[in-house]
């Protein structure tokens, strides 16, 4: 998100602005947030919402759900009906951070949640998933049918010795297979873990060396942009480096037959059996996600089953507002959280849409087409695909049935004012927008999408239902209307029970409770303004601080590429050895664009007046185009780490760069400035 002046220059009066767009009163009135609210009122003591007055009947909410948190997590294990095994002793039995203990005593399966609308005999033969891929051909997937391969899969996984804890890994792009094999992998109480089959070998032992894994899950290939990839190659070396194995399933997407000694899907599909759900403690393993490891190894991230699922039916059931009538789909790869995420849909009743496929094949709208063909009603993407929609010139509501959507969220990064502007004008001027900010630690979201509130310009909506998000100046003193760090001053059932191979915890306290001891510190540097809502200005260790002026990175890239000319930009404060200050911006230049001395001084301008005079760039620098971790974000710290002259081997893992190649120009620049 980003601010129209220096963050640093905070109103003693802040203006209310004008909202956007507004929930009507019929639609707040059916929200599920607001049924939850009234109820958990009656029957945990939760604040009654206030007539008229969405805002301060969230307000209330929230702040309860902060102040109260065992009433709160045990009124949302009642709406959504979590069935426990086993009874809990009590809801939060330690409150440290970390080390919190939620749900003593009770047992409960992820994957029998995921099910239930399969119970119900209507609902059988409905859309559980709807895949699509680049020929945009919507294939359904009922819920009997994927309540049958889950239970054969998880018997094969029981028949090939996988026992609760033990971790099954998926080599997969985003297809029914793929949330198949998440499902049954929880069922059997194993623990699931996947990475994206365009992660390289590399990238991919990266990861699953650490977990060992005892079952790998991989397709032939992929198809992208038009294109096949064969990645039996690759699947070929993941089986020689990860010894752990005990089989291998084979999944022909492009239609290969299976290798020596691998199971093949269908075979082990098929049965017509009944699932049996392991009943787990609630903080027995769920899944290991990974940070991006762009400095190192990947901090292999260890989230439980019962807190991804009270935080999941939270955040999907009560936030985005979904069930049994949605179709719920993001764009993602099974390398980011956002497709666990996306699975967890199956837990309201929605029906999942799954894209296994390029965002722009063939042409820039191709999402648009996805939501369209497949009736979406909860459509998910990331800020930078908006604003490449809004470069192109793409206009998803004149030239798409887009009747069933009600909500467009983005997160990945900060969603520009002008992407809120581009979807209120171009796909609905009735289209709640959902700007949210969360993370792979958590799996969830810190703050974001309200179906009851205003959305304002450049602004998420308001902090989620029990997150005790605060906004700290470095003493520790909380800020309004300022930015500070983003922290969260209580726990949350989703924070990861531990990292992998870190006995001691050392790792997992270094990464978030170092700064501030007893409270979770994220590394974003956000606003919290006076109205309750959120702004992002990027990651805090990125700041650039000049003169003692703060900027976030997001503030730039959102002024900067406005500019037709800038395809992407990526701004840096490196400190130097001598004390000096040199803040560069790279830019990767639109199909036929110079950077000539008139663009250099647009960009400059552009920054001064819209911006902060303090932070125009002291250079302006063409790059063949702007690195990346494999899930789309800017690569900056280790960028900064090479410019300040780390060497390449210990400023970045070349592994976690979705093109390594790019990274030997900034070392050569620095080695430059050097000599």
């Amino acid at each position: 998100m980003t601010a129209p002046h220096s963050p640093q220059q905070p109103s003693a009066a802040p203006q209310v602005p004008e909202p956007l767009w507004e929930p009507g009163a019929e639609r707040v009135a059916h929200a599920q947030i607001t049924r939850f609210q009234d109820w958990a009122a009656a029957r945990h003591g939760a604040p009654a919402t206030v007539p008229g007055d969405p805002a301060a009947s969230y307000a209330a909410l929230h702040r309860w759900s902060v102040d109260a948190l065992p009433a709160f997590w045990q009124a949302v294990a009642e709406w959504f009906d979590v069935r426990f095994g086993t009874p809990y002793e009590t809801v939060l039995a330690d409150d440290s951070m970390p080390g919190a203990q939620w749900f003593p005593g009770a047992t409960l399966n992820y994957a029998e949640h995921a099910l239930r609308a399969a119970e119900d005999p209507a609902r059988a033969q409905d859309a559980a998933i709807l895949h699509v891929d680049e020929d945009h051909e919507p294939r359904p997937v009922t819920w009997a049918e994927l309540r049958r391969r889950v239970a054969s899969l998880a018997a094969e996984l029981r028949r090939l010795g996988v026992r609760p804890g033990d971790r099954v890994s998926g080599y997969l792009p985003n297809i029914p297979e793929a949330a198949v094999s998440l499902l049954a992998t929880a069922a059997v109480g194993g623990v699931w873990t996947s990475c994206a089959p365009d992660f390289g070998a590399r990238s991919v032992l990266d990861r699953f060396q650490q977990v060992e894994p005892t079952v790998l899950i991989t397709v032939d290939g992929y198809r992208y942009g038009g294109k096949e990839h064969d990645r039996r190659e690759t699947v070929a070396e993941l089986r020689r480096e990860l010894p752990t194995l005990r089989a291998v399933v084979h999944v022909p997407l492009l239609g290969t037959p299976a290798p020596e000694g691998a199971l093949g899907w269908e075979e082990i599909t098929s049965a017509d059996v009944e699932p049996e759900f392991e009943q787990v403690p609630f903080d027995h393993p769920l899944w290991v996600l990974y940070s991006s490891g762009t400095t190192g190894l990947p901090k292999a991230i260890v989230q439980s089953q019962g807190g991804i699922l009270l935080e999941h039916l939270k955040q999907l059931g009560l936030h985005n507002d979904t069930g049994p009538g949605d179709r719920f789909f993001w764009y993602t790869s099974t390398g980011w959280m956002m497709w666990n995420l996306l699975v967890s849909g199956l837990l309201t009743g929605s029906c999942v849409v799954t894209y296994d496929g390029s965002p722009g094949y063939p042409d820039t709208d191709a999402q648009w087409q996805v939501a369209a063909r497949t009736g979406t009603t909860v459509f998910g993407t990331s800020a930078a695909y908006v604003m490449a929609c809004r470069k192109a010139g793409v206009h998803p509501g004149r030239d798409l049935d887009l009747g069933a959507l009600k909500c467009v969220a983005t997160t990945g990064s900060p969603l520009p004012p002008d992407g809120f502007r581009w979807i209120h004008d171009e796909v609905s001027p009735d289209m709640w927008i959902a700007s949210v900010s969360g993370g792979t630690d958590v799996c969830s979201c810190f703050a974001g999408a309200v179906p009851t509130l205003p959305v304002h310009t450049g602004e998420l909506q308001a902090p989620s239902l029990g997150t005790d998000l605060r906004s700290w100046d470095p003493d520790g003193k909380p800020l309004v209307d300022e930015v500070g760090e983003l922290i969260v001053a209580n726990p949350m059932p989703s924070m990861p029970v531990r990292f992998w191979n870190d006995p001691d915890g050392s790792r997992y306290h270094e990464s978030y409770f170092e700064m501030f001891p007893g409270v979770w510190r994220h590394g974003d540097w956000i606003t919290l303004t006076s109205r309750n809502t959120v702004v992002i200005h990027g990651r805090s260790d990125s700041t650039l601080n000049r003169g003692g002026v703060r900027m976030g990175s997001a503030d730039i890239y959102e002024a900067v590429e406005r500019l037709p000319e800038i395809r992407e930009s990526l701004v840096l404060g490196v400190e130097l050895p001598d004390g000096g200050y040199w803040m560069p911006l790279f830019v990767h230049l639109a199909e036929g664009a110079a950077l000539d001395d008139a663009l250099r001084d647009r960009v400059k301008r552009t920054i001064r007046e819209g911006l902060s005079p303090r932070h125009v760039p002291d250079e302006i620098i063409e790059v063949e185009a702007v690195p990346h971790t494999l899930t789309g974000k800017r690569l900056e710290v280790p960028v900064k780490r090479l410019l300040q002259g780390t060497p390449l081997a210990k400023a970045v893992n070349p592994g976690s760069v979705d093109n390594a190649a790019l990274l030997s120009f900034y070392e050569q620049l620095a080695a430059e400035r050097r000599s």
